[in-house]
């Protein structure tokens, strides 16, 4: 199944009309209808401007480095990354994670849906996810100015995943997202301790 389907004319004039209430341009956004049944987020102060975090959270190889190695947090395993031409820094853009763990092949897209510098980004699955413990999600931050450096919100939308993985999905989803919204938004922090001048 690709990754990503345009909107028919119709579907595009109402998309376009919702969209010119956020104020944002139509390279900055993309239009999703999918809902979540659960969510999670966490905020830190982090030490530096708006850009400079921006910045460094827009590479997602770097965002998600908790993910690329084996650990316990991860049973062991770990996860590839592979990127089209726009290397997840524009809307559209497509990013492939695969890997093992406890002897499983994992594989997941997600696709770009906004991306507003320096302030806000947001990506979502597509296709169908090959997870164990998470469904269909959508994550994305949020950072804001602040007396000393800015306040860095992380969150993530997300459903269980399929069978046969269900059940397991209920006993730990949320402990999986917890841990991967909180790695990303701290390791941001960690990243610019001590360098509000950054």
């Amino acid at each position: 199944m690709p990754c990503w389907h345009w909107p028919s004319a119709a579907t595009e004039m109402i998309d376009r009309i919702a969209l010119s209430s956020t104020g944002l341009r139509a390279d900055q956004f993309v239009m999703q209808s999918r809902s979540y049944p659960s969510h999670f987020e966490t905020t830190v102060s982090v030490a530096a401007r708006a850009q400079a975090v921006f910045e460094y959270l827009d590479d997602h190889q770097r965002l998600s480095s908790h993910m690329m190695d084996s650990s316990a947090m991860m049973a062991g395993g770990k996860m590839h990354f592979s990127f089209d031409a726009g290397r997840g820094q524009t809307v559209g853009s497509v990013i492939q994670m695969s890997g093992r763990i406890l002897g499983m092949t994992l594989a997941v897209e997600e696709a770009i849906t906004e991306r507003v510098p320096p302030w806000r980004k947001a990506w979502e699955t597509c296709g169908t996810p090959r997870l164990m413990v998470v469904g269909h999600y959508r994550m994305g931050f949020e950072i804001t100015d602040a007396a000393e450096g800015c306040r860095l919100r992380f969150f993530i939308d997300y459903g269980r995943p399929e069978w046969p993985w269900r059940p397991l999905g209920f006993v730990a989803g949320s402990w999986y997202a917890r841990w991967c919204v909180r790695s990303m938004a701290e390791g941001a922090a960690r990243k610019f301790s001590g360098r509000l001048g950054a």
